[in-house]
């Protein structure tokens, strides 16, 4: 039961980072949330084979944790990325490899 809590705390931190930074027009809706979702399930598995108990404290921070900070990575890798094809692949049908001209 604290797994599937703890896979809805990292679905809302990745909607969250989806939401909150730039540049969530450049993949789709539902690929930032999966990731901190991902991320906090797995963590918290490997933590339980570790030996942390699910009833402390610090498993949820570090499952939360890393699922905040790798969907916000994630996030910002996307845009970046994307943004950084799109314009290469601007500059290759236009073909003078500067915007504007023609």
């Amino acid at each position: 039961m604290e797994l599937l809590f703890v896979a809805l705390g990292g679905a809302l931190l990745g909607i969250g980072a989806r939401y909150l930074l730039p540049g969530r027009h450049s993949h789709g809706s539902v690929l930032v949330p999966a990731v901190g979702t991902a991320v906090a399930s797995i963590a918290w598995v490997a933590l339980t084979w570790f030996g942390l108990a699910w009833d402390g404290g610090w498993i949820w921070w570090v499952s939360l944790g890393l699922a905040a900070v790798t969907s916000v990575a994630a996030d910002v890798q996307l845009g970046r990325s994307r943004t950084q094809g799109d314009r290469r692949m601007l500059h290759t049908l236009m073909k003078t490899g500067h915007p504007g001209h023609a």
